[in-house]
């Protein structure tokens, strides 16, 4: 048996493993590039090219790169100026994200910018109740469709535009694609808008998200945090140094109340005589608050803070549990007290009721909201005596638009974008720059860098990778390609672009879409030569049906990116998918002939 044969036989295997569902489907792939060893169609250094091939190294940098624009607050910036100018309506909004993807994906590619909106469109589905699955679908369709409204959209153009001057006919301009691609984001958009509903399964992920961008407000309904407090510090000239915090006369100012007292160590000193450096904790008007604290030379180190103004840039607050056994159990704890380092409690709850001003020996099961700098809170996740509800870190990039280095994020993420346009360097170069910038501005650090990498899809691409080749080289692919141009015969040029088409789409629907116009390019410029059809209208058809990849979630990464934050299964994608690609096809074959003349 040659090579050819086994490779169609072990992509005819991987399908069905894909199809059957068992097994994860980077496990898949990795057992295809097993196979292929095994077989002796490839080397072993070939069947671990792929991981070092330069779609790999792009795929992971856009993955920082996306992870610096949504942890600064970009992507929740974003998420309202839509909300603001679309509304909550689920068509507005499809229409608004989906619009944007596709010319995002015409600017960075379509994986870029997948990943960029990802976490955004997820957290708007939740927003308007919607399931993730109704809209991430329609993102990635419509920014396939975007990636051929200029050249540098996706490689395959590149490829197609050099098969055709290779040809003779010269390159492609720069947009000419859009006279195909506009047509194909308009239509695709149309459709998931009115057949989504009805072809997109209503499925959620295992681990939802949450949408923490009304994280105060929501806090806010559970907690009493309307009154807030004051943190006024004892200075060597009050009057109040040496008596006790119940000996002091508040009935000078109505409302005022002595709620606790700490030292300059956070140690509690209400039965203590006050000494210089305490701070009292009070609540009351602000008018007799600002009398007390004039009468009795004190200073302000806290004032009361409103519910909008606990989430900024350099602050937050986050909700924290005392689990069992905590070494927290039995301490004494009161609203604005300082704990820890830069850390403020602002309100404790028990068994589902605020505790309001009291002191409250913390007993397991209880809630406490904590107030402080977002590094601080941050550092609580390593804290072994309490649970966060939430994550600081989530809670900061949803809740808090435009971080402090959102500019910086969007610049790197421009100077990529300029980098992909102009070709000034190779697609990965551009990616491996920006995704270092990103760390050595500090805008992530190394640790986020390496954990916003989706590993499961850099194995996926890599260890599939090999089998595209392995196909090209063995002349499997070759062997179908054949048949399908015997079968058109001479002067049926629509005939042979429908097979064409065909023959790339279903390629791409299991192999990349890069590895597959590069097979089908040079059999498709020999067909139309050989049945006397201009090379120009059967590349750029190839380069439509190229970007038709709609069927699979292993046909691109980008299908792959939405897979599991939206609970999609293998096949739920050929539903509307195939809906889509038929607009493809008609757009195809109508407008390219019309262009581009036989």
């Amino acid at each position: 048996m040659d090579d050819g044969t086994i490779s169609l036989i072990i992509l005819g295997v991987a399908v069905v493993l894909f199809v059957w569902n068992r097994l994860p489907v980077d496990v898949v792939a990795v057992l295809v590039a097993i196979a292929l060893w095994a077989t002796g169609v490839l080397g072993f250094t070939d069947v671990l090219a792929g991981f070092g091939d330069p779609v790999v190294i792009f795929i992971a940098t856009l993955f920082v790169v996306s992870e610096g624009v949504d942890s600064t607050g970009v992507t929740a910036w974003a998420g309202q100026t839509i909300v603001r100018y679309a509304g909550t309506t689920r068509t507005r909004l499809l229409i608004a994200v989906t619009a944007l993807c596709a010319v995002l994906s015409a600017l960075i590619t379509l994986n870029g910018a997948v990943a960029a909106l990802l976490p955004l469109v997820v957290m708007l589905a939740i927003r308007i109740g919607q399931p993730p699955s109704r809209m991430l679908m329609p993102l990635t369709f419509a920014g396939s469709a975007g990636s051929l409204l200029m050249l540098t959209g996706t490689p395959v153009n590149i490829i197609v535009s050099e098969a055709a001057s290779d040809a003779g006919a010269g390159p492609f301009p720069f947009f000419s694609f859009a006279i195909v691609g506009v047509p194909l984001v308009i239509g695709t958009i149309a459709i998931s808008v009115l057949l989504g509903p009805k072809l997109l399964p209503a499925t959620r992920p295992a681990h939802p998200a949450v949408d923490l961008a009304v994280h105060a407000r929501t806090l806010d309904v559970h907690y009493d945090l309307q009154d807030g407090f004051y943190r006024l510090r004892v200075r060597e000239l009050s009057p109040l140094l040496g008596l006790v915090v119940g000996d002091v006369d508040l009935t000078p100012y109505p409302g005022v109340a002595i709620v606790g007292a700490q030292d300059g160590q956070g140690r509690n000193r209400m039965d203590a005589a006050i000494d210089v450096g305490d701070v009292l904790v009070v609540i009351g008007p602000s008018e007799q608050v600002s009398r007390l604290t004039a009468d009795t030379f004190l200073s302000v180190s806290m004032a009361p803070t409103p519910v909008d103004g606990l989430l900024t840039r350099e602050s937050g607050v986050v909700e924290a549990v005392i689990p069992p056994r905590s070494g927290l159990v039995g301490e004494t704890v009161f609203p604005g007290m300082h704990r820890g380092r830069d850390l403020v409690i602002i309100a404790v709850q028990r068994m589902g009721k605020d505790r309001g001003n009291r002191h409250t020996q913390l007993a397991e099961g209880d809630a406490i909201l904590v107030h402080g700098p977002w590094e601080t809170l941050e550092e609580l996740n390593r804290d072994r005596d309490i649970l966060l509800v939430d994550s600081p870190e989530l809670v900061r990039r949803q809740a808090v638009p435009w971080g402090p280095k959102a500019s910086i994020a969007v610049g790197i993420l421009a100077a990529m974008v300029v980098l992909l346009a102009t070709g000034a360097v190779p697609p990965a170069m551009a990616g491996v720059l920006a995704a270092t910038a990103m760390v050595l501005t500090k805008v992530v650090s190394p640790y986020q860098a390496y954990r916003a990498i989706s590993w499961q899809i850099v194995v996926l691409i890599g260890a599939l990778i090999p089998l595209s080749g392995a196909i090209q080289s063995s002349g499997g692919a070759d062997r179908i390609a054949d048949l399908i141009v015997d079968a058109v015969g001479p002067g049926r040029p629509y005939l042979l672009l429908l097979a064409l088409f065909l023959l790339t789409a279903a390629l791409g629907q299991m192999v990349s879409n890069t590895a597959t116009v590069l097979i089908v390019a040079p059999i498709a410029v020999a067909a139309a030569e050989g049945t006397g059809t201009s090379v120009k209208p059967v590349l750029m058809l190839i380069a439509v049906a190229g970007a038709a990849s709609l069927l699979t979630p292993i046909s691109t990464p980008a299908n792959m990116m939405i897979m599991s934050p939206a609970g999609y299964r293998f096949g739920d994608y050929w539903k509307l998918g195939l809906v889509v690609m038929a607009w493809w096809l008609l757009m195809a074959i109508i407008i390219v002939p019309l262009v581009w003349r036989f």
